[in-house]
């Protein structure tokens, strides 16, 4: 769609608002499928957070298998909504949540809890033993890489060989209120590091090689610790690995049997940035124009809606309909405005005068799910139409983290 085909979707609704356009979720999803080759997907739930969209995803292909959840409150709430197969894939030491969590599993549920450590298999086994429940969890492997000088990856687990796999095992067999389901291996430094960032030229020059050379290390290291945890006597229901920038690796690892995908559904900017792939601008937020703020100017209401991580230009919000502006470097996304300019090889252009008090403009968040917990709900696009509306986690009333 382009902005006028938004625009006049839009005339009426209240801004600021938040859309998902259908088509190009559709759209998104098969493409994702194709690069997976044939193996089933689990459906990422922060890069999403709505259950409407997620049950979308899920009914849209059978090959879309399981959810990837980011805490046991919200595992334990996606299942009182009729959601099953939940991963919860980072750890948590709160006890409320962990019951939460064991309770679904006990009603019949499949609900699996990361670990890391003998901490978190002890706290798990304690609650599921007084609940009578068998809660299974999944062990969390360090995907990292590490070269002199230069770490490579994220800061996740401390399991990162095989002897320390088998040692953690050790610890969960001896606890019969828990059992190993399955591994999960996250190579986010491959996924979620794209090649083209701005404003990181060094960056960008060393990530292809370092991706290249990291690849390799990371198959050896997943393959080696399932066969060594299958060979203490290990029964491994699955395997996981991957996420949206690294499909078309993780899916060669012959131990990993499911990839985990979620923000390449939306496709928020921080995607534009990848050498490899290419998906449509799936979910926005528009804005109004509320003053027109000098030659060259206009100024939206709201609009700060910066994305977490390492902080950089490119955690920004991204304008994105109509075409030519950008944020002003001096002031960027604001809290409660946000002046936009004329971008210098649109100046032959008078953007502005097509901009009228109250139209609307669109953006693009940094990262996927993030933009959710600024709105109660999504207004739902298909064929250039509003066609429904859903609520968010954050409509729900739910906050996780």
């Amino acid at each position: 769609m382009n902005y006028l085909g938004y625009k006049n979707t839009l005339q009426g609704q209240t801004l600021p608002l938040a859309y998902v356009n259908l088509d190009y979720l559709e759209k998104n999803a098969r493409a994702i499928l194709d690069r997976a080759g044939d193996m089933p997907v689990r459906v990422v739930s922060k890069s999403l957070r709505s259950v409407d969209i997620i049950k979308r995803l899920l009914s849209f292909s059978p090959r879309f298998q399981g959810v990837m959840c980011f805490h046991p409150d919200e595992a334990a709430f996606l299942a009182e909504q009729g959601l099953d197969d939940l991963l919860v894939a980072y750890p948590s030491m709160q006890a409320s949540a962990i019951e939460s969590a064991c309770k679904a599993t006990l009603s019949g549920k499949t609900i699996v809890l990361m670990v890391d450590s003998p901490e978190h298999v002890e706290l798990i086994a304690r609650i599921a033993k007084q609940l009578g429940v068998v809660q299974p969890v999944c062990m969390d492997v360090d995907m990292s890489t590490s070269f002199p000088g230069i770490y490579f990856g994220v800061r996740r687990s401390p399991i990162t060989t095989p002897d320390k796999a088998v040692k953690l095992y050790r610890t969960i067999t001896k606890n019969a209120s828990v059992k190993l389901d399955g591994v999960m291996g996250y190579e986010a430094q491959i996924a979620g590091v794209g090649e083209k960032t701005p404003g990181k030229e060094l960056q960008n020059k060393a990530v292809p090689w370092l991706k290249r050379i990291s690849i390799p290390i990371l198959t050896r290291r997943r393959v080696s610790v399932v066969r060594a945890l299958e060979q203490a006597g290990a029964c491994l229901r699955f395997v996981n690995g991957g996420g949206t920038g690294s499909i078309d690796s993780t899916q060669l690892d012959p131990s990993v049997t499911e990839l985990a995908v979620g923000s390449g559904f939306y496709s928020p900017h921080l995607f534009d940035y990848y050498n490899d792939f290419n998906y449509l601008p799936a979910a926005g937020f528009a804005l109004e124009v509320s003053r027109n703020s000098g030659d060259g100017y206009v100024t939206c209401s709201g609009g700060g809606y910066i994305a977490s991580g390492g902080v950089g230009i490119e955690k920004a919000p991204k304008p994105y309909l109509p075409e030519g502006f950008v944020l002003d470097e001096n002031e960027g996304a604001g809290e409660v405005q946000t002046p936009l300019k004329r971008a210098p090889k649109k100046q032959s252009q008078n953007i502005t005068s097509a901009l009228a008090h109250g139209d609307p403009v669109l953006f693009r968040h940094s990262k996927a799910g993030e933009l959710c917990e600024r709105f109660n709900e999504l207004l739902l696009i298909k064929n250039g139409e509003v066609v429904d509306k859903c609520l968010t986690y954050r409509g729900h009333g739910k906050s996780f983290i």
